[in-house]
């Protein structure tokens, strides 16, 4: 086999067993792929790719122990060429930032395994880099939005645990008022109606998780 028509050798990180099967049907009839390893947790991930070296893998961002995020940055501190594309079921703009700066090189939807996972593998094999169109609309919509900051962060993780202001207010030894004027700057950077609306709003952008 020469260069041009080398096997893509392939690792899948995912601790949904019935994902990882679809992967492996949909590569193993491909005259040009390999699925090398397969891991279903992120620590597994780091370890499998430590010792199968692929040429590609595919990783779940939402995996016990260590995280996809976590998991991209450790394999890619000690191989910077790592080509990783993630694979999740969430579109939100936030997973998607972190993903790219984590050094993911493609990004997929879950729902859309089965008609672009093969062009996505062959995309980024070959030095692209592959984002749904969908995912790219999301980012572009939110490119100019102010970020919340590290401590409205924590005040809508709070929020979405259910805590009043007051008891927000005691567990980050702040006043009330101050509470409030952070979930007055929340609600408006995210441009929702009420704290409800705010929480759905942060859950469904990956800016919090629960």
């Amino acid at each position: 086999m020469n260069a041009e028509t080398k096997t893509i050798r392939i690792l899948t990180a995912d601790d949904h067993a019935l994902l990882r099967a679809g992967i492996a049907s949909l590569v193993e009839i491909e005259p040009d792929m390999e699925l090398v390893a397969q891991a279903s947790t992120g620590r597994e991930a780091i370890e499998q790719f430590r010792r199968h070296r692929p040429d590609i893998t595919l990783m779940d961002l939402q995996m016990p122990d260590v995280s996809g995020i976590e998991a991209i940055i450790a394999i890619r501190s000690e191989f910077p060429d790592a080509r990783i594309v993630v694979l999740t079921t969430y579109a939100g703009d936030v997973q998607v930032v972190r993903a790219l700066k984590a050094g993911a090189r493609g990004y997929l939807l879950k729902g859309n395994v089965h008609t672009d996972l093969l062009a996505t593998i062959r995309a980024v094999h070959a030095g692209q880099k592959r984002i749904p169109p969908e995912v790219a609309a999301e980012l572009a919509m939110h490119t100019t939005e102010d970020q919340l900051t590290v401590r409205e962060l924590e005040v809508l993780k709070l929020i979405a645990l259910g805590n009043a202001n007051k008891e927000i207010a005691a567990q980050l030894s702040v006043r009330e008022d101050t509470v409030k004027s952070h979930v007055g700057n929340i609600l408006e950077k995210l441009g929702a109606n009420d704290r409800t609306h705010a929480v759905t709003i942060g859950l469904k952008r990956g800016i919090i998780d629960l």
